[in-house]
């Protein structure tokens, strides 16, 4: 390979949300918390972020702007976004959409809470299917508006699929105008088949829905997995459709804080405009234009190395653990694990594995709904690091009964 996805980089010293960020986010606790793992000593399999350094065209091009020597105000005033990203969506989704369209923000996350505030009134409810990032529900929580969902259906595999006829009553009703689509979606990894797609959009036309189709993870796929379908694609003339996609996800660059907004509805881009400044993050912004341009080498290779990582997980934890299923992955560099055959309901996996083994996931009511004792897997690491992690998680696994679990608090002294 080019470039090295074994190497292990060093993150401490760097305000790292990964690192330091694990007991508020995981656990809702204050540093008062104590484990019986050191912070260094810990495996971090949990946020969304990956442990493998930055394409060197991306660091490159953030050099090339210091050299200019000054960051000033900075505004999107050219098109070299727009063509860097349209031409990728071109290349690899055969999907394009108008210049006049793009607008930006800081996250996908903070661009769904403002949607939702402009799009769904007082009363009125937001849909989306589950088990669910569990930053959809936070979104509406910050707009105190209530959502509902829709299950997916998981096989004896551990594949989901759309629970359609459900979907199409809670689409039915009528303070629901908001659909929210996580396309592929996370946790599951499901890459949605264009026969999926078309049957949704469907269901979206039938209902005259607004719909938000969160795409962060498109670009990051298994060699064997179909190839993305924008919901732009399928539904190219809906003018209540918006596309979220970044760079953030595909090349770790998610600390750079720019994320692409498709908006169609002109009313709705007005208003979106009328609230945003025009500014954006100098740095950002020539990170963000290299990633399209000029990360392509890098994204197949990490993809290919993404590949490998799953199929340890898969082998591994198959043959060490029996009664696990493993949904078969198409996207993201989430594996999602089901330990229901390890752990009683309800029972917390996420602290069991953090004082047992050191190791830090995400798993049940980091999600919304359908999700008890399943495990999100962060597997974009270095194949060592992985290795230790999972070893140390089978073996807290195979130990679990040695000596009982107290279910941890914030106030638990160890």
């Amino acid at each position: 390979m080019k470039y090295d996805f074994d190497k292990k980089v060093d993150r401490t010293g760097t305000n790292a949300a990964k690192l330091i960020g694990y007991k508020s986010y995981i656990f809702h606790a204050d540093d008062t918390m104590e484990l019986p793992f050191k912070d260094d000593e810990f495996i971090h399999l949990w946020v969304a972020d990956m442990e493998f350094a930055c394409a060197p065209e991306i660091l490159d091009a953030i050099r090339a702007r210091l050299d200019r020597q000054i960051l000033g105000y900075t505004v999107n005033s050219d098109s070299r976004l727009y063509d860097a990203l349209n031409t990728w969506c071109k290349e690899r989704y055969d999907f394009e959409f108008k210049r006049e369209e793009l607008v930006l923000s800081a996250g996908v996350v903070p661009a769904i809470v403002r949607l939702i505030s402009y799009i769904v009134k007082d009363n009125d409810k937001v849909l989306f299917n589950t088990p669910a990032y569990g930053q959809f529900a936070n979104a509406c929580r910050i707009n105190q508006k209530e959502y509902i969902t829709s299950d997916l259906i998981k096989d004896e595999d551990g594949k989901y699929t759309i629970d359609f006829e459900d979907m199409d009553k809670k689409m039915a009703q009528a303070d629901v105008p908001l659909f929210i689509l996580c396309n592929p979606h996370n946790p599951t990894g499901r890459s949605w088949s264009e026969e999926e797609l078309e049957k949704m959009a469907e269901l979206i036309k039938k209902h005259d829905m607004w719909v938000i189709s969160d795409e962060i993870h498109c670009d990051l796929r298994r060699a064997d997995a179909p190839k993305h379908i924008p919901l732009g694609k399928v539904m190219p003339d809906y003018d209540k459709l918006i596309t979220c996609m970044a760079a953030s996800k595909s090349f770790n660059i998610a600390g750079l804080s720019e994320s692409s907004i498709i908006i169609r509805n002109e009313k709705l881009r007005k208003q979106w405009l009328i609230y945003s400044d025009g500014l954006v993050n100098p740095l950002s912004h020539e990170g963000t234009i290299a990633a399209y341009t000029k990360g392509a080498d890098w994204l197949k290779e990490c993809n290919e190395y993404l590949d490998g990582n799953f199929e340890l997980v898969n082998t591994y934890l198959k043959e060490e653990l029996p009664e696990i299923i493993i949904t078969p992955s198409e996207t993201t560099y989430l594996a999602w694990v089901d330990f229901s055959n390890y752990f009683e309901e309800n029972e917390k996996v996420e602290l069991f594995f953090a004082t047992k083994s050191g190791v830090l996931i995400e798993a049940d009511k980091a999600f919304v709904d359908n999700a008890n004792r399943m495990v999100r897997i962060n597997i974009a690491c270095p194949r060592d690091y992985l290795k230790e992690g999972l070893e140390r998680m089978v073996d807290s696994i195979k130990n679990k009964h040695d000596e009982p679990f107290l279910g941890l608090t914030s106030n638990t002294k160890l």
